[in-house]
């Protein structure tokens, strides 16, 4: 089994009984936006925060 569909199945054994769905559906979304960080950051995929922060500058003036 992947490592998404197991984390996945882990994380909503560990939520609480009478949940709803979008909490279900909130917590399958984040696992699989760690997952995805992960994999990026395995493959060399990052920007540095002074990167990042000129991003966030640009956009702001866009």
């Amino acid at each position: 089994m992947d490592i998404l569909k197991e984390t996945t199945i882990a994380t909503i054994k560990n939520l609480p009984d009478g949940c709803s769905v979008d909490d279900i559906m909130y917590e399958i979304y984040f696992v699989g936006q760690v997952v995805d960080g992960l994999k990026d950051a395995n493959e060399g995929k990052t920007i540095s925060t002074e990167e990042l922060l000129d991003k966030v500058q640009q956009w702001k003036t866009n």
